[in-house]
């Protein structure tokens, strides 16, 4: 079932944030800065983000047998007409199992219903796994990259972009 997400979702999304990235990016950034925000400071970090940001964004969540197994949170970008697909994250245990084509799915119908024509994210050029995902659902790298830091580690973004419906 996917549903809006709400304020008693947090600590799940945040756990579920940090068990995400873990698998994710163990394989290029070291264990020792994807662990330097354990789950319980990435739980605190998704209370403060959401007291900020949830008149303006749109935390929605996959749930099954009342367990939250995904998430996306979207919102507006700094370019008009453009969202931004800010995360997506499915519980390591799902890859693979349609939770993340689902979530998606309706990411990009929400950022269509919200007016934008556009829709931006950020991933990490070491991700292989996320970019083939976005890739097969339509979005493409724009040439645009950053640096951001993962506890110390400094790595490489590179952001894609969609048109929507």
């Amino acid at each position: 079932m996917i549903r809006a997400g709400a304020e008693d979702d947090l600590p799940a999304v945040g756990e579920l944030h940090f068990r995400s990235r873990l698998t994710a990016y163990s394989g290029f950034i070291p264990v020792d800065d994807l662990t330097a925000m354990p789950a319980n400071a990435m739980v605190d970090y998704w209370v403060e983000r959401w007291r900020y940001e949830k008149d303006n964004y749109q935390l929605t969540v996959a749930e099954a047998g009342g367990v939250v197994v995904g998430f996306t949170y979207l919102g507006p970008d700094e370019e008009p007409d453009t969202g931004i697909l800010n995360a997506i994250h499915v519980d390591p245990d799902r890859l693979g199992s349609g939770v993340g084509k689902l979530l998606m799915r309706d990411a990009l119908a929400k950022l269509a219903a919200s007016g934008w024509r556009r829709a931006v994210l950020w991933v990490l050029t070491g991700n292989a796994r996320a970019r083939h995902f976005y890739e097969r659902g339509g979005w493409a790298p724009e040439g645009v990259e950053r640096d951001e830091h993962i506890g110390s580690a400094l790595v490489r973004q590179m952001r894609y972009a969609r048109p929507l419906p």
